[in-house]
């Protein structure tokens, strides 16, 4: 009988992380990247977090993804040819918090048909009931700096890292007491 609790708890020990696990976003949801697309609505509704994964997956040659700052994002400003990502299936990982900004470097894709996304990236532990929605204006401030501040954890982020701590120390107490 114990053997069977410390199984159950062992399994949960495992699969409880897997719920804060990283969350991958296909960009355009069945539309993918392209143009002609609202990409701020598409955001808007959505919390990311450090470890997730965006995912542009549009027709090779047709379009390309570049990382740029803020002030690029407002100007549509295309940088260097050779840091474009152009596979037609580009997956970035968000490594750090904080506002990103992708956009079309093909043609006038940004500039005239919207092809550009702009979202803000929290921490890694804050849960979703207590992040706040992420907003992705469409022309950010031309004066803001291109790496901006990452936003302030609330007050949840400890209690949420704590919580996990907690739940996982009182599954292992509970474990030894059943052994």
């Amino acid at each position: 009988m114990a053997s069977k609790h410390l199984a159950a708890l062992a399994i949960l020990a495992i699969l409880l992380p897997a719920v804060a696990m990283a969350t991958e976003f296909t960009v355009g949801d069945d539309q993918g990247w392209t143009i002609n697309f609202d990409y701020e609505a598409w955001a808007k509704d959505k919390v990311f977090h450090v470890g997730d994964k965006l995912v542009f997956k549009y027709t090779a040659g047709r379009h390309n993804v570049f990382k740029v700052n803020g002030t690029a994002f407002t100007n549509c400003t295309i940088p260097p040819a050779n840091e474009a990502l152009t596979t037609g299936n580009d997956v970035i990982t968000l490594a750090t918090p904080g506002r990103k900004w992708y956009i079309c470097g093909v043609n006038d894709h940004c500039a005239n048909y919207g092809q550009k996304l702009a979202i803000t990236v929290l921490e890694a532990w804050v849960s979703p009931a207590s992040a706040p929605a992420a907003s992705a204006p469409s022309t950010p401030a031309a004066s803001a700096p291109s790496t901006p501040a990452a936003p302030a954890p609330s007050s949840a982020y400890g209690i949420s890292v704590s919580g996990y701590q907690l739940l996982m120390a009182a599954m292992v107490a509970v474990a030894f007491l059943v052994v």
